[in-house]
Parts: structure tokens; C-alpha cells; sequence
């Protein structure tokens, strides 16, 4: 087996399971702390994810350069270099990050966030231990880029399985013998930050080879990547102005019980990122070594045959929970009620999510040719549209109407983002993208999924009967998108083909 699908195969098992982990326990999480707690643990990963822009482009900076070193393209030292440099810079910002939040936490428990069943100080409480645990998952992000680059895919969704067990089944051990406190969850995850900072980071150092001279801090290693991070820098603040804006406006707008459905509903749908995410993990060194190498036609088949692949893991998910998010809830967690409160929400924001995650390919094509600038370019006009849409939108539509703008705003970057990416790096592949690698596909999973309407359970009593009409509309869904993607059909034929011929057995004797 190849090294990219050793990569891709272990990082669906891997990054599927911290999935499944993350997922499975949020019925217990509510169950134990209530919604308004969970709407705590919402903001975490919001506050979690505008605080990446602190890192200055440094996690995908790692990602390529180590990518570039396994190529050939930096040296022993330089490489190690380059990491202590990052290091050191990583280290003193995450401990501005964790101050900065704690000093922060009292205004933000009595002034921002709108509690109606939380004490202040429980809230001002769990802030400050969340900015702990937001500190230390900062620093793990350069030690994760860093293995991803060096191809050391396999062994990292294996601890990052075990990691994500321990954070997320431990969490719910802690809060059902311990303490059901949102206080105690966070102190959990303080505890499994450490071990996971101290794993990857010795990891990373033994995957290195030794330098000639010991590791030290170089002004002249972050010179010669500061274009390709400053650029990275600017697109992250842009995506996180566009992907996070709606989740700021409505914390401070909702009471905290709402922000959490609002929350519950973009984790639902997130779904589809653990989909695409092992995909593009695995395929972005290999972009990298294509484009370094000069190897046109390898590019265009790589670019080709995994965008239709996204769309075929995708699309079929995507149907289901759009025309079914009351269904799906339920058959998830039981409960009719959250059911109920999450359904509207998540049915209109998937769409986006979907627009956005066929965009990875034609993203993760521009940074592997270091071009950034278009995404600044379009991301900007983006903001500059976004914003002030949300500030009209939301005080009149509240969730839904930001869940609305998120896919007006993703199906402008089909079209637009689209165009110029290809003019400029694949100019003959536009069209085979649009029709082949995403229309015709998809079209086979929104036809399934409609038919399959007149079959739907008649209420929402039976979990198990929602499960086997998913699961079966599922499948059936799969089959149909996989036959109209050519080139994964027929990847996946020779594959089959390839099985069946190695595991027929020889006829001795013939004609005896």
C-alpha cells in the first residue's frame, strides 16, 4: 500500500474515532451540566478557534515546510532550525493567550455571555480553566502540522484516537463520579492538553534527523518562510472574520441556552469537515512534491480524482442531513426536544459546509504552489460583505438567518473563487470540475435522497427505525454518487479487480 493511502486510510480511522468521540458524549454532556453549560463549552471552541490566528501562519507554514524538507528541499539544520524558532515564538504567545483570558474571564461571565441558570462565578470559574486548556491545544497545533509534513500520519491518528478516548469518554467518567461540574470538565481537559503537547512534541523531535550543530533560534529560518505564513496569517483572519462572526454576534445576542443549540447544530454539521479533513491531511504533501517536482499531469489526476472523492464521501451525508436534521438528531440522541430545537439550524447550514469542503481541493492546490494571494483577495470582499449582512440579519432572523448567510457566502466562492483559481494554475480543468467531479455526482445523491422521502418513519418515537432508514437511504445514496464519479468508479473497479485477482485460487491439473 502506498504511502498516501496509508495516510488517507489512517487518518479517516484516526481523526473518524476523535470524531465519533467528540460526538457520541454530547448527549451525556448536556445530560450532566445542562444547556447552559454546554452553550461554556460552545464558546470554548469558538474562543479556541479565534485564538489560531495568534499562531501567525505558523501551523501551516510547518506543514509545508516539512512537507518541503521530506522532498529534499531543506537540510537537517535548517529544518530544526526552523521548528525551535517556531517553538519559542509558540510558547511565549501561548502564555500571553492563557493571561490574557484569565484576566478577561470576570467581564466576560457578568458583561457578555447572558446566563440565566449558571452563578456568575461558575462561569467566570470555567473561563479560567478554559483558558489553560486554550493555551496548551494552542501550542499542540505546531507539533500536529509538524507530523502531518513529515508524512508521520499513521502514528499520529493512532495517539490522537487514544487522546481524544481519554479526553472526551474521561470527561464524562469525571462528571459521573467525580463532579458534574462544568469547573471539573475543564479540569480534565487541562490534564489531557499536557499529555498530548508532551507526546507529539517528543515525537516530532525524534522523527527529525540530528543537526550538525544544536537546534537554536534563527532569524534567518522565519525570513525565509514569513511571505508564504504572513500570507497564511491574513487568510486565516479572513476565514475565522467569516466562519466565526456569526458565533460572537449570537453569543452576545442569545441567552446562553440558545447559543448552545446554535453551537449544538454547526457540530452536527461539522461532520462533514471529519469527512474531508483525513482527505486533504494526507493529500496536501503529495500536492506539495507534485508542484516542487514540476509534475503537471500528476497534478491534474491527484486534483481530479480526489475532488470527486470528496464529493462522493460527502454528498451523500450532506442530503440526509438536509432534508432529515429532525430525523437524524433524534435517531442520535433521543431526544426529541433537542431534536426539535437544532432541525431548522442545522438543515440550512450544512449546505454551506458542503459548498465550503468542495472548495479544500482547489484551496489546498493554491497553498502547495505557495499562491495565497488570491484567497486574501476574495476572503477580504467576503468580510466586507459578511459583516455588516450579520449585523442587519441576525437581530431579525437570529440563527437561521446566520446560517443563510453562511451559504450565500460559500456559494459565491464556487463561482467566483473557482474561476480565477483555474485560469491561473488548471486552466483546462475548470469545467471537468464543475460537471464531473461535483454536479453529477451530487445530483445522484439528491435523487436518491428525495425518493426516498415517501419511506421516512411517520414520527419520531422509533430511534431504531430512524437508524435503518438512514443507514439504508445512506448507502443507496453512496452507490448512486459513486457510479456517476468516473474516476473514482473507476479507481475503486480496479481496486475490486485487483482483490478478486489475488485471492483467486490457481487451478492445478486442468484437463486431468
Amino acid at each position: 500500500m502506498s504511502q498516501l493511502k496509508r495516510n488517507i486510510l489512517a487518518n479517516y480511522l484516526g481523526q473518524g474515532w476523535a470524531s465519533v468521540m467528540g460526538l457520541v458524549f454530547i448527549p451525556l454532556y448536556i445530560q450532566y451540566l445542562g444547556m447552559e453549560a454546554y452553550g461554556l463549552i460552545g464558546l470554548f471552541a469558538v474562543m479556541q478557534t479565534w485564538l489560531s490566528l495568534l499562531d501567525m501562519g505558523m501551523t501551516p507554514t510547518l506543514n509545508r515546510e516539512m512537507a518541503r524538507f521530506t522532498a529534499g528541499a531543506h537540510s537537517p539544520q535548517s529544518i530544526c532550525d526552523l521548528l525551535r524558532s517556531l517553538e519559542i515564538f509558540c510558547f511565549s504567545l501561548a502564555v500571553l493567550i492563557g493571561l490574557g483570558i484569565l484576566a478577561a474571564s470576570g467581564y466576560l461571565a457578568s458583561d457578555w455571555l447572558k446566563a440565566e441558570k449558571l452563578p456568575t462565578a461558575v462561569v467566570a470559574q470555567a473561563l479560567s480553566i478554559m483558558a489553560f486548556v486554550i493555551a496548551l491545544r494552542f501550542v499542540e497545533g505546531i507539533y500536529r502540522s509538524s507530523l502531518f509534513g513529515l508524512q508521520r500520519q499513521v502514528w499520529y491518528n493512532g495517539a490522537n484516537a487514544l487522546i481524544a478516548t481519554l479526553r472526551h469518554g474521561g470527561a464524562v467518567a469525571v462528571l459521573a463520579w467525580v463532579s458534574p461540574t462544568v469547573q471539573a470538565f475543564f479540569l480534565w481537559q487541562v490534564i489531557i492538553s499536557l499529555l498530548s503537547v508532551s507526546v507529539y512534541a517528543a515525537t516530532v523531535h525524534r522523527a527529525l534527523p540530528d543537526p550538525a550543530l544544536p537546534p537554536r533560534f534563527s532569524r534567518e529560518a522565519l525570513t525565509g518562510v514569513w511571505q508564504f505564513a504572513g500570507g497564511m496569517m491574513g487568510i486565516t483572519l479572513l476565514a475565522l472574520l467569516l466562519t466565526q462572526v456569526d458565533k460572537v454576534i449570537l453569543s452576545r445576542m442569545l441567552t446562553l441556552e440558545t447559543f448552545g443549540y446554535y453551537v449544538l447544530a454547526q457540530s452536527i454539521a461539522g461532520v462533514i469537515y471529519t469527512v474531508i479533513g483525513p482527505v486533504s491531511a494526507a493529500i496536501f504533501p503529495r500536492l506539495v512534491e507534485l508542484t516542487t517536482q514540476d509534475d503537471q499531469p500528476g497534478l491534474v489526476s491527484v486534483y481530479h480524482q480526489i475532488s470527486q472523492l470528496i464529493t462522493v464521501l460527502t454528498a451523500p451525508a450532506v442530503m440526509l442531513l438536509s432534508i432529515y436534521p429532525r430525523g437524524i438528531v433524534f435517531m442520535w440522541s433521543g431526544n426529541s426536544s433537542l431534536a426539535e430545537n437544532t432541525a431548522l439550524v442545522l438543515q440550512v447550514y450544512v449546505v454551506g459546509i458542503f459548498l465550503n469542503g468542495l472548495m479544500r481541493m482547489p484551496y489546498l492546490c493554491q497553498l502547495a504552489h505557495g499562491w495565497t494571494s488570491l484567497t486574501l483577495v476574495v476572503n477580504s470582499v467576503a468580510v466586507a460583505l459578511l459583516v455588516p449582512a450579520m449585523f442587519f440579519v441576525v437581530p431579525y432572523y437570529g440563527a437561521v438567518g446566520a446560517a443563510w448567510i453562511w451559504v450565500a457566502l460559500n456559494i459565491g466562492y464556487v463561482l467566483v473563487d473557482i474561476y480565477f483559481m483555474h485560469r491561473r494554475l488548471l486552466p483546462a480543468e475548470k469545467i471537468h470540475w464543475y460537471f464531473f467531479d461535483v454536479l453529477l455526482p451530487t445530483g445522484a445523491a439528491f435523487g436518491i435522497v428525495m425518493l426516498a422521502q415517501q419511506f421516512q418513519p411517520a414520527s419520531y418515537k422509533n430511534r431504531l427505525h430512524w437508524f435503518i432508514f438512514l443507514m439504508s437511504t445512506g448507502i443507496l445514496s453512496l452507490v448512486a454518487t459513486t457510479a456517476f464519479a468516473n474516476r473514482v468508479r473507476s479507481r475503486l473497479l480496479t481496486i475490486i479487480g485487483q482483490f478478486l485477482q489475488g485471492h483467486t485460487p490457481e487451478l492445478k491439473g486442468a484437463g486431468n
